[in-house]
């Protein structure tokens, strides 16, 4: 193909991979084995280009294993499980507009189809086949379709049962109270496809500190609910709404101020309350509530910015530790009327001041007090002040540390002794309840809360699971590293996870078929699955007993009689050894916190610790043109659309080379067809060296051609390296725009007709075709093979060649370029034509300086005395004064291994050799000079300038 089509080119390699089965990975060989997963996807709606981000990752990096040689398996499979799908349809069968615009104006669904997506197992279908199984393949994606499957395929529950079992039988699973999500409304739990807004909400324990008060002169607790329950010793007054509605309710037995919502929550979360009276929160007002941990008394105030839907409805303030607590006060303090309008003496607000309770660098005493006044802000209705309160609240838990009056936590860093702090007073001055993270509203417009249902739940609190877990995360390959805290963060904090839904697709709770195991507790170790996914068809279903998937994970060891081990589980066995453990998980880096952690759970309890995940890389979010992607508003690109408008190879090199994949990404019209236009023009090239005909045998190169050379092996190290880590951008980076840069140069440089010249072309288009075959697979197997008789992915991963890496070449050929840019400066500068240019290598001297800096160090004072205790170097005064303190920072930039390649130089010669391509740049005369040599021609006085390695120039 002459002409670049990425049409006709992608669809010609689809087909061939499709033929020969290319990337059907056996259990055969002896080569290193790869298994790299990516989530499956969740089909209630279409694929969009973030999806196809997510899917690339995985993919560039299978592709780059099987050039090393490796045997890579990459599968999918379809997560069908839960409700989503299911309210789908149900929307779909009510005709509900949002949902038909969505289904016919985002993911074209025309009106003969419709009838086809009114069962939850149609409409997954047909956005498995529709969207996401051929999205996957006009990308190009290395997928292995042999092992495909969804969740709610019988062989796969028997699996999962055999999961569940296991971890019952090992006594990780528990029947009791847990919180779910439900609707006040409809009066029944609720699930994701039921919620409006919210859908993100996570569950909080709030800290509800006891302050006693009292209520027509009866003693009561008025709870206010806190996250930072180590702050009780900083609280100074309190807030409630005076217009907003509250009871005394008995609560357990005791009786408790609470907005009336409030006692509807803490009803629905299992505790024994009944209202006895009701209030406005005015009835608080101006009175004083005393702090169960200080016993002091503390002023009420009225306050408008108090939601009484929050929690308990009474708000305890911390002002020295939380900005918008420090401003709320100097607000109330400069509002006298509405003060003395409550009964409230002004003297007594003004005479509240911040109490701090800890200290932390960077900040002063008083540390809201610093943040607000630092951030300029004035003002509790200031924006700004969400952001400043977080930053502060971050940097007091993770070096905050306690004063004196913590008595055993005095000098304990807040993240350290918070949970050891508030056990300390639980059920002595400290109570709980539970919250959500945000709003959360049901779509039949009911509001959805926190309420305390009997259910199944995993124990991930169990001290052992959550040791082995720590184990599991220390001997990860965690991408980013700094993800690798955030495991061990997830592990530390979180506890009984509810595991069972009421109804919904996937696989029923074995001892309990009223209840279906919920998505995020299926997908744990399905990994497994994929590695005999495409054997276990044969087996019926029947005989996938417990003791079956036993043999099949353990051996058949695993039985007390080894010998009546099923045959065809002792074979599956060996394909699941073949391959586990999972290499890379390749995930978003929201589920960090979820479903990755789980993951991390249920291997380190299933499987031995040779078969523990070794690594995972998280992925960032993608952006459409600035903005948050989202299919429900119609916010996408359709990654069909984008292919057809500009390609699979553009599509993938920009989703790669946007940014990393941890990183979030923007994806901008303008710049994929700024990446089309370069991959466009990156052909072109190729079919000029393509038609080039090319020397049998290496002639002789050229410094031209064997620095362009030194350089494709600096780059093949650079790209190998990223690879190794994931980093896709830095590796496409170097493939292909920084060496396009050499190139450039390098045409500028050298006669490209040479023998030599064609020959060092094709030897570098080769190997960048195998550097950018994992990222563009089309355009480079295309290339490779025309030039080499070969696809790309089927020559191997280059390696460097130590014959061409020469890095005197490089340091060589830097001068050059340096000596160029700086003519080029002059040049602009001076706004002239030059006519001659003088270039004035530097004298042996001050080489002997550069020696005495390099033996000495960076002391200049040191240096000028071993200087000047050479006599002829003292004659040189203050030029050699200059002149070190030059050279020490000349030598603070560079290591030694670029010191030691700059001194086996000869300076002179470099230049002299570059003097005809120097003249030919600026069509000039163009003269070399030692500065100190009996034949220099210096009519400006410029030749002292010079410098080891920095020539002076002078131009005319």
């Amino acid at each position: 193909m002459s002409e670049y089509d990425p049409q006709e080119l992608e669809s010609k390699w689809r087909s061939r991979w499709r033929e020969q089965g290319r990337y059907e990975a056996d259990a055969e060989g002896d080569a290193e084995t790869t298994f790299v997963t990516v989530p499956y996807p969740y089909p209630s709606g279409g694929m969009h280009i973030g999806h196809a981000r997510t899917y690339t990752v995985p993919d560039v990096y299978a592709r780059y294993r099987r050039l090393q040689g490796d045997n890579v398996l990459f599968p999918i499979a379809w997560h069908v499980t839960g409700t989503p799908i299911i309210g789908a349809v149900e929307r779909l069968k009510k005709g509900e507009e949002e949902q038909l615009d969505v289904l016919q104006n985002t993911y074209n669904v025309d009106d003969a189809t419709l009838q086809d997506l009114e069962t939850p197992m149609g409409y997954a279908r047909h956005f498995i086949e529709e969207h996401y199984k051929k999205g996957m393949q006009d990308l190009g994606l290395s997928i292995d379709w042999r092992r495909e499957f969804t969740t709610n395929d019988d062989r796969y529950s028997q699996f999962i049962t055999w999961q569940y079992r296991t971890l019952k039988e090992r006594g990780l699973l528990e029947k009791g109270l847990h919180p779910v999500k439900y609707c006040t409304n409809e009066d029944q739990p609720v699930t994701t496809h039921d919620i409006l807004e919210g859908e993100e909400a996570e569950f909080q324990e709030y800290t509800l500190v006891e302050f006693g008060a009292e209520i027509d002169g009866a003693a009561v607790t008025v709870p206010m609910a806190t996250l930072r329950p180590e702050t009780v010793r900083g609280v100074t007054n309190a807030y409630i709404d005076p217009d907003a509605a509250y009871v005394v309710a008995e609560v357990d037995g005791k009786s408790w101020f609470v907005s009336a919502q409030a006692a509807e929550k803490l009803e629905l979360q299992g505790r024994d309350v009944e209202v006895r009276e009701e209030y406005d929160g005015e009835a608080l007002v101006g009175e004083t509530v005393r702090n169960p941990i200080t016993a002091e008394d503390v002023l009420v105030l009225p306050a408008g910015f108090v939601d009484a839907d929050n929690a308990t409805g009474v708000v305890m303030s911390v002002p020295a530790h939380s900005p918008d607590d420090y401003l709320a006060l100097q607000e109330a303090k400069a509002d006298d009327a509405r003060m003395e309008a409550y009964g409230i003496d002004p003297a007594d607000v003004d005479a509240i001041e911040p109490v701090p309770i800890l200290a932390i660098e960077g900040y002063g005493e008083i540390p809201a007090k610093t943040a607000v006044e630092d951030a300029g802000i004035e003002s509790s209705e200031d924006p700004a002040l969400k952001e400043v309160t977080q930053d502060l609240y971050n940097a007091e838990f993770n070096s905050g540390e306690l004063l004196e009056e913590y008595g055993e936590f005095a000098g304990g860093v807040v993240r350290d002794v918070r949970d050891e702090f508030k056990a300390q007073y639980l059920g002595n001055g400290f109570d709980t309840m539970q919250e959500f993270s945000e709003e959360v509203v049901c779509r039949c417009g009911g509001d959805v809360e926190v309420a305390k249902q009997d259910t199944w739940f995993l124990r991930y609190n169990d001290a052992d699971w959550k040791a082995k877990t720590h184990d599991a995360v220390s001997q990860l390959d965690a991408i980013p590293e700094n993800t690798r805290e955030q495991y061990d963060h997830t592990v530390d904090w979180l506890n009984e996870w509810p595991c069972i839904r009421n109804y919904g697709l996937g696989t029923r709770l074995p001892w309990d078929e009223d209840f279906v195991i919920e998505p995020l507790s299926d997908s744990t170790i399905y990994m497994a699955y994929y590695t005999i996914a495409h054997r276990i068809d044969d087996v019926p279903v029947e005989d996938l007993t417990h003791e079956f998937f036993d043999v099949l994970f353990y051996g058949a060891d695993a039985l007390e009689d080894p010998e009546a081990a099923p045959e065809q589980a002792v074979e599956l066995h060996e394909e699941f050894e073949h391959w586990y453990p999972v290499d890379y998980r390749c995930s978003a880096n929201d589920l960090v916190n979820n479903h990755l952690t789980f993951f991390l759970f249920h291997h380190a309890e299933l499987f031995d610790p040779s078969n523990w995940p070794e690594g995972i890389t998280v992925m960032g979010m993608g952006l459409l043109e600035g903005e948050k992607m989202s299919s429900s508003k119609g916010h996408v690109v359709l990654p069909g659309e984008a292919i057809e408008r500009f390609g699979a190879d553009t599509v993938r090199f920009f989703l790669m080379n946007s940014a990393e994949p941890w990183q979030d990404y923007d994806w901008r019209d303008d710049q994929v067809e700024t990446t089309q236009d370069q991959l466009q023009r990156f052909w072109r090239r190729a079919q000029e060296i393509l038609d080039d005909e090319a020397p049998d045998a290496r002639p002789e190169l050229a410094q031209a051609d064997r620095w362009l050379l030194a350089r494709l092996q600096e780059t093949v190290e650079t790209v190998t390296e990223a690879m190794e880590g994931f980093e896709t951008r830095t590796a496409s980076q170097a493939a292909f725009y920084n060496l396009e840069e050499d190139l450039r140069w390098y045409r500028r440089r050298r006669d490209l007709d040479a023998p030599g010249a064609r020959w060092t072309q094709r030897r570098v288009l080769e190997t960048r075709l195998k550097l950018l075959a994992p990222f563009t697979p089309f355009m480079a197997n295309e290339l490779h093979e025309a030039l080499t008789s070969e696809p790309a992915e089927n020559a191997g991963w280059p390696a460097v060649d130590d014959e061409f890496a020469d890095e005197s070449v490089l340091v060589e050929e830097r001068l050059v370029e340096d000596l160029t840019a700086d003519v080029n400066d002059i040049v602009d500068v001076t706004d002239t034509d030059p006519d001659t240019i003088r270039v004035y290598a530097t004298a042996d001297w001050k080489y002997d300086v550069l020696d005495a800096v390099r033996d000495v160090g960076p002391d200049i004072g040191q240096v000028m005395s071993e200087v000047m205790s050479d006599p002829e170097l003292r004659e040189k005064g203050n030029a050699v004064n200059d002149l070190v303190q030059d050279l020490v920072a000349f030598v603070r930039e560079r290591d030694d291994d670029a010191l030691d390649a700059l001194e086996a130089v000869d300076e002179r010669a470099v230049y002299e050799a570059a003097a005809d391509f120097l003249a030919r740049e600026f069509d000039a005369d163009v003269e070399v000079y030692v500065e100190d040599g009996d034949d220099v021609v210096d009519p400006a006085d410029k030749a002292d300038r010079a410098q080891p390695y920095r020539p002076a120039v002078h131009i005319e």
